[in-house]
């Protein structure tokens, strides 16, 4: 009888992280415990039996192949192994190991419809088999799509001592039931050789462009390395090519996540060590930058001891306001195995994560977060909900107290009973693309791509780009600080700077709205403009050029900025010293009984690191220096402080002396 692949569930964790960081599946509880003893039974069993003088000589020839097909398994000829273990079962066809292994092999293969098949068998011809193997079966019959088979055994043989199992496996026949009703008539489409091997390919991701697809490899399902493949003229990929360094290392990289521009990639790093080797290490996030889209990556960065820690961190996806940072965590403080954690940006640093709580995370594993372009829509996978079986794609919807909806399935065909994970969602909220393991052993991971359905679908959303200049000399500006406002709400959307090599910008905005692009850069007068993104603009982008004028273009309106005082910093520093303190008393003392005026302060750092990084560090380092101004006595209410990060350098960054002089913070007062 032909039936349609559905997913194993167990109640026990299915995945772990390993050394190399791919997340893989684990066995069944009933068939680890075989396996955890199967070599020291077996052994005994096949010398009983050898020695037994009654033995016919088909019972000789069944323990023949019975010891045969244990080899093949061990050297990794599945399809012997199995082959040898039916040629025993045909000839001592009552013995329950045989059975047991053969349909724990057929399971892991995933050929379900035989291992229900060999379950099946099992429970008429070998002693109390219908007690012994109706678990597997029923577990077999869920995954390979006979929910109906499978809920009459549950009706027939569910015990009150194993209720709690027993009522998991009911709530998922009845999911899939449903699933089956309700199914989506689009099927998954494979990438294709261009992008799938042999090895497993997981974390599909695109900037806003979509002109690369970046991906994680598992190369010769060892070494764990950041692929990328580019968009050819009749909608495919041409053969993905490995990142190479320094993204690469002999470390393991994988789970990368690229920003909505393409200058950024956060990623997850595997075997690190500290200095001491304890304090920390494991598998951490990290980012890399570039100034332009046809440079190199700079050498990737790891996040602080607040993201990093000693525990697993990985898998990231940054919102599209660049506010929030999703990742994954089996750190204390957690609901369950491996937990969805979210850091937001605040004043320039990234701050503690926390944990969104049971709509996202449950008492199992959740993994592989991403939030969608309508910053609204966050895709994730979970071995623990109700599914089709093993680790299942899932959606939750941003509520307007910030909340999160309880999470759906997105059911069959996205899900099955193979492992699906690592959801992406083109711009325009139509396409998914995803991992799942459903061609092939277990882990051995494609990526593909389907239609997305009514209940995983975000807002359609298209983008705003442009460059920042001067307006008299058309010199690009770097490093310009832009806002994006919703006019009708007053809301801030985005807060984002001009790229530090071609001063160019990427937002993704939501079609048929009025915003307001306001922009501001030392030096110059702030501007600000109103857009209607219009549905036009759904296939297109928008491009908008932001024009900048001096402050001392208008002579009718003058502008008079003194630089009072200056604040150097050695490298990472983020504390006045003694010294500091009083040379801002001094400076400051002159100005406490003026009124009228307004003092900025600007913090600057050297280029080296990214400027995502320096720019929460200057950040920092301007908050430090205007709490100390507000407490000599200007009033909070006439103190600007703003980070600018590595932009406006006044000495040669390749030399320490040069850096040392432009990580500043400036003090002017304008009247």
């Amino acid at each position: 009888m032909g039936r349609i692949n559905l997913k194993p569930e167990t109640t026990l964790p299915k995945f772990a992280i390993y050394g190399n960081n791919m997340v893989l599946p684990a066995f069944l509880s009933y068939f680890t415990a075989i396996m955890q003893l199967r070599t020291l039974f077996l052994t005994c069993f096949l010398f009983w039996w050898m020695a037994a003088g009654a033995q016919t000589t088909a019972e000789k020839k069944a323990a023949k192949y019975f010891e045969s097909a244990l080899v093949h398994k061990s050297k990794k000829r599945y399809a012997q192994a199995c082959a040898d273990m039916e040629v025993s079962i045909r000839n001592n066809p009552s013995l329950p190991e045989a059975y047991s292994l053969l349909g724990q092999w057929y399971y892991e293969g995933h050929d379900f419809a035989k291992a229900a098949e060999t379950f099946r068998k099992a429970t008429y011809q070998c002693l109390n088999g219908k007690f012994r193997f109706v678990k597997p079966l029923t577990l077999s019959l869920l995954s390979a799509g006979a929910p109906d088979e499978a809920l009459s055994l549950i009706s027939n043989y569910a015990t009150i001592k194993d209720s709690a199992e027993w009522n998991s496996y009911r709530r998922r026949a009845l999911f899939i039931q449903s699933a089956l009703m309700h199914k989506d008539t689009s099927e998954p489409v494979n990438l294709g050789v261009r992008v799938n091997t042999p090895f497993p390919e997981l974390f599909p991701t695109m900037a806003v462009d979509t002109q690369f697809l970046y991906f994680t490899r598992r190369v010769n399902n060892m070494d764990e390395e950041l692929y990328h493949a580019q968009a050819d003229s009749c909608g495919g990929w041409f053969s993905a090519k490995n990142m190479g360094s320094p993204i690469n290392s002999p470390n393991q990289e994988s789970a990368q996540f690229i920003s909505a521009d393409g200058h950024y990639l956060f990623y997850t790093r595997c075997e690190n060590r500290s200095e001491n080797g304890w304090a920390e290490g494991g598998c951490d996030l990290f980012m890399a930058y570039r100034v332009a889209l046809d440079t190199e990556w700079t050498i990737g960065q790891p996040f602080g001891r607040t993201i990093n820690t000693t525990a697993y961190e990985g898998m990231p996806s940054l919102s599209p306001d660049n506010r929030e940072l999703f990742f994954v965590s089996n750190r204390e403080g957690g609901m369950g195995g491996f937990d969805i954690w979210v850091s937001k940006f605040e004043n320039g640093l990234w701050q503690l994560p926390e944990n969104p709580g049971p709509a996202i995370n449950s008492p199992g594993n959740e993994t592989t977060p991403y939030i969608a372009a309508d910053n609204q829509t966050l895709f994730f996978a979970s071995d623990t909900r109700p599914g089709l079986g093993g680790p299942d794609l899932f959606v939750s919807r941003r509520q307007k107290d910030g909340s999160w909806s309880n999470a759906e399935n997105l059911g069959y065909p996205i899900n099955t009973a193979y492992d699906e994970r690592s959801a992406f969602v083109s711009l325009n909220g139509k396409t998914l693309y995803f991992a799942s393991d459903r061609i092939g052993p277990a882990g051995n991971y494609d990526l593909y791509q389907v239609p997305v359905s009514p209940v995983g679908a975000p807002k359609p959303m298209s983008y705003l780009q442009g460059y920042v200049f001067d307006s008299i000399s058309g010199e690009r500006l770097n490093s310009a600080s832009i806002k994006i406002r919703d006019v009708v709400t007053g809301e801030t959307i985005y807060e984002l700077r001009s790229n530090r090599g071609d001063a160019s910008y990427v937002v993704t905005l939501e079609p048929g709205r009025l915003y307001e692009v306001y922009t501001d850069r030392y030096g110059y007068q702030e501007v600000s403009d109103t857009i209607l993104f219009d549905t036009v603009y759904n296939n297109h982008p928008m491009v908008h050029n932001i024009a900048m004028l001096t402050n001392d273009y208008n002579p009718l309106v003058p502008i008079d900025d003194s630089l009072i005082a200056t604040v150097n910093f050695e490298v990472n520093v983020t504390e006045l010293s003694a010294t500091d303190m009083a040379k801002l008393q001094t400076a400051i003392s002159n100005w406490i009984e003026e009124e009228a005026i307004v003092i900025y302060v600007n913090a600057y750092t050297d280029n080296t690191g990214t400027p995502m990084i320096n720019q929460g560090l200057s950040f920092r380092r301007a908050s430090i220096v205007a709490a100390e101004i507000v407490a000599s006595g200007i009033p909070e209410t006439s103190v600007v402080a703003r980070g600018w990060g590595e932009a406006n350098p006044i000495a040669d960054n390749e030399t320490e002396e040069g850096r040392f002089k432009n990580r500043r913070v400036e003090v002017v007062v304008r009247r």
